[in-house]
Formats: C-alpha cells, sequence, structure tokens
C-alpha cells in the first residue's frame, strides 16, 4: 500500500507526496492550476513549451538535454492537462532513484533545481521571453492542434464537448484555439508568464523512495524566489446537474469520412451533488467502459451496429460521454441501442456477472495505474482535483464493493444532453436522433 500524504508548503502551495519503493525511477511534477478560459488557454498551453527551450543557466535544447543526460538520462517534460475546468500546466520529470547511482550523487535535488531554473529564470531577451523561441513553439503549437482532426474518434468526443458545453469553460479545449496561435507575441507571452507566477494555484508531486523531508527541502530551495500572492486565484470546476434542454441537443459537422462518428453526452445529474466515485467508476465500467459491458457486448459484437462503441466519465465536470463509429446507414438504430442499454441499466439489469466482470476490470485498471511512478502522478493528480481524500488502494477496495443498486440509483440520475455526428460529405446517412 502506497503512503500518501499531502503537505501545504504555502498557503497556495500544496505538495502531494506518495511514498514507494517499487521503482527504481522518481517522479516529479510542478504544475500550475488556473481557470480553464478561452482567453488564456492557447497562451497557457504554449508557455510551458516556451520555458522549456531555455533559461538563464541553460539557454539551449542542447545544454538543458546535456544537464539531462548528466542526471543518468533523467527525462523532463512540459505538460498541459485539463483536468474539469482547471487548466494544469508544468513540468513532469522522471528520473533514477539515488539508491541505483554512485554514493553521495544528488539526482533529487538536482532535478528539482533544473526545474526551478526553467520555471522561474527563463532565457529572456529585452526583458522578454525569447522571441525566436515563442515563433517555434508557437508553430509547434499550430501544428498540434491541427493534427487532432486526424484522429477522428478523439476529435469527435473533443468536438461533443465543445459544442455540448460551448456556455461552459469545459468546452474550451486542452491546448486553446487555433485562431488565436498567431496572434500570442514574446509580449503578451511575457506578460500571461508574470501575471500567472503569483496567482496560480501550485501542485507539486513526488512519487518514490526518499524521505518526504528531503522532497520539501529540495522543492522549497528550488522554488524559492516564486513571486507569491497572498492568495492563490481560487479555481473551481462548474457542475451542471441538468441538461441544458428538455430536449437533446443535436449538432451534425460533414467531412471526407468513410466511417461515421457518433458521440452522446450525459449529465450525471443529482449524482454530482455527492459524488460516489468508485460507484461512478464501475457504473462506467457496466455501461461502456470495459469489454464486458453492456455497450461492447450487445450495440457492438451482438447487434453488429457499431465498429466499436464505449463510454468514459468526466469525474470533474459530472458528464459521462459514449464515443462509437458507425455505418451512415445504421446511426438511428445504434443510437436508440446506445440509449435502451442505459435504460436498462435504469431498471436494475445488471447481471451479476456484469457487476463482477466490472469490479474487476476498474481494479486491473488502477492497479495497472499503478505499475509506473507517472501513472501514479496521474492518478493523485486527479484524486487531488477531484477532492477524493484516499490512497488508490483504497478506491480499489471501494469499487470491490459497489452494489447494483447504487449503479441503478447513478443511471436514473443521468441525462441525455447532447448528440454529435461526424458524417460524411458524400452520405451523411440519417442523423435524425428523434
Amino acid at each position: 500500500m502506497q503512503l500518501v500524504v499531502r503537505k501545504e508548503l504555502t498557503p497556495s502551495t500544496t505538495l502531494t507526496y506518495v511514498h514507494t519503493d517499487k521503482f527504481k525511477t522518481c517522479c516529479l511534477s510542478v504544475n500550475l492550476i488556473t481557470a480553464l478560459s478561452a482567453e488564456t488557454a492557447t497562451l497557457s498551453a504554449l508557455l510551458p513549451r516556451v520555458l522549456m527551450r531555455g533559461s538563464a543557466t541553460y539557454p539551449d535544447m542542447a545544454s538543458i538535454n546535456a544537464q539531462l543526460d548528466a542526471l543518468y538520462g533523467a527525462r523532463l517534460v512540459p505538460v498541459v492537462r485539463k483536468k474539469g475546468e482547471c487548466h494544469c500546466i508544468g513540468f513532469l520529470a522522471d528520473f533514477i532513484d539515488d539508491d541505483f547511482v554512485p554514493k553521495g550523487e544528488k539526482v533529487l535535488e538536482k532535478v528539482c533545481d533544473l526545474v526551478g531554473e526553467l520555471l522561474l529564470s527563463p532565457r529572456t531577451h529585452g526583458g522578454l521571453l525569447t522571441g525566436e523561441y515563442v515563433e517555434s513553439e508557437k508553430k509547434n503549437l499550430a501544428d498540434e492542434i491541427r493534427a487532432g482532426i486526424n484522429d477522428k474518434r478523439t476529435y469527435a468526443i473533443e468536438r461533443l464537448y465543445e459544442l455540448m458545453c460551448a456556455e461552459e469553460a469545459f468546452g474550451v479545449h486542452r491546448l486553446g484555439d487555433l485562431n488565436r496561435v498567431e496572434a500570442i507575441t514574446a509580449s503578451s507571452l511575457t506578460r500571461h508568464y508574470k501575471g500567472l507566477l503569483p496567482q496560480a494555484r501550485v501542485e507539486i508531486f513526488y512519487c518514490g523512495s526518499h524521505e518526504i523531508e528531503r522532497v520539501e527541502g529540495a522543492i522549497s530551495r528550488a522554488l524559492a524566489t516564486m513571486p507569491r500572492a497572498s492568495k492563490a486565484e481560487t479555481v473551481s470546476t462548474d457542475v451542471r446537474i441538468q441538461p441544458v434542454k428538455e430536449t437533446p441537443r443535436v449538432f451534425t459537422d460533414k467531412m471526407e469520412v468513410t466511417q461515421g462518428k457518433l458521440s452522446l453526452g450525459f449529465r450525471l445529474g443529482e449524482t454530482m451533488l455527492a459524488p460516489n466515485y468508485p460507484a461512478l467508476m464501475v457504473f462506467n465500467a457496466v455501461y461502456g467502459g470495459a469489454v464486458t459491458s453492456k455497450l461492447f457486448e450487445n450495440v457492438r459484437e451482438k447487434l453488429s451496429l457499431c465498429y466499436y462503441a464505449s463510454s468514459r466519465i468526466e469525474k470533474h465536470k459530472g458528464i459521462m460521454a459514449v464515443t462509437s463509429g458507425v455505418e451512415f446507414s445504421k446511426f438511428k438504430e445504434a443510437y436508440n441501442e446506445i440509449l435502451h442499454q442505459l435504460e436498462l441499466m435504469k431498471q436494475g439489469d445488471i447481471s451479476d456477472f456484469e457487476l463482477t466482470a466490472a469490479r474487476r476490470a476498474v481494479i486491473t485498471s488502477i492497479k495497472a495505474t499503478l505499475d509506473s511512478p507517472i501513472g501514479l502522478e496521474d492518478l493523485c493528480f486527479d484524486y487531488r482535483l477531484a477532492e477524493i481524500a484516499i490512497t488508490p488502494d483504497e478506491m480499489a477496495a471501494l469499487c470491490d464493493s459497489v452494489t447494483r443498486e447504487e449503479l441503478t440509483k447513478i443511471a436514473q440520475s443521468t441525462r441525455l444532453d447532447a448528440v454529435y455526428y461526424l458524417a460524411g460529405k458524400e452520405n451523411g446517412g440519417d442523423s435524425d436522433a428523434h
């Protein structure tokens, strides 16, 4: 079992310390958390990329990589994550545990120093972030945003969220808006950076075998010069209980595709007033989140209505999304059967096999995440932002005792809010969901 300790380093800076001697490597992340918004998302997504390009001590990627090589092949990457309506940017490091290097080497401290250097002492020109780096990373960011449309399965889910939550911050993409990239300048990004440092909530995660006192000391020294406001920005996610309209909204796009994409967005309703996260995870596994699920076994396998069909829950936002690949002519059939399977759950039609298999699938998924320090970091980060104050092992134990009645209650609270259909230009199929 992991020892998980949360410690407040300053009023707006928290360390989540996960002690484990299971791995030969450690993981450290420093995350600046702000409210997700259309106005700032693109700037925030660009910022860690630019900071990663060079600092006062390590002015270019060559010198940064040389330092990482000197730290026994440590890995350091910029990260941009979206958790509910929280935008989380920063750095993630993966490095060897001191037990496996020559005695006296202190890799932890040097990694912390490098992270602090990149975050707090960026390479500048004339008081601004280096223009060459800003322009180069703008191109890379724009390319990544454009590439998102190539994976139609992921694109269909992101497009559903964008349309379904158009009046909510959750509708903003993790990487921001392509149309806003070009307008960013070294001046505007520097201004955003200087405003972000003192105001952002800071969440630091460490996973490894070092003592908490040593980790805390190394981090505190590395971030000692970080400017902090007396009170950080308050960041939270607005959870809408009811659908936007009484009748589900239907959105359709047409592209050059040979396979339709059908995505359905549900609000989890009153369930989110007092979320039962273990039950939500098992509910998702029964419905569409596992290979033993109702959607997989019935909509895909038995009835052959979809090439794939699965569900996922955005627990921070209280949304469940179903994603499926369908033939253009089978849109209505697939749509009706996806809803029928949820209706069965509302009636308590959940077999012993489905319940047991779903519990097992969720527990296996949690345990698989614990097989690497980075997986453990992401899971604990997720728990932290959802204010889940238990360890992954404890979560797995709770999932094993979820009841049929709990799942039925969640199903009865769940309401369809929006439908998104990606159709082909030549044959749009019948996208009338009603």
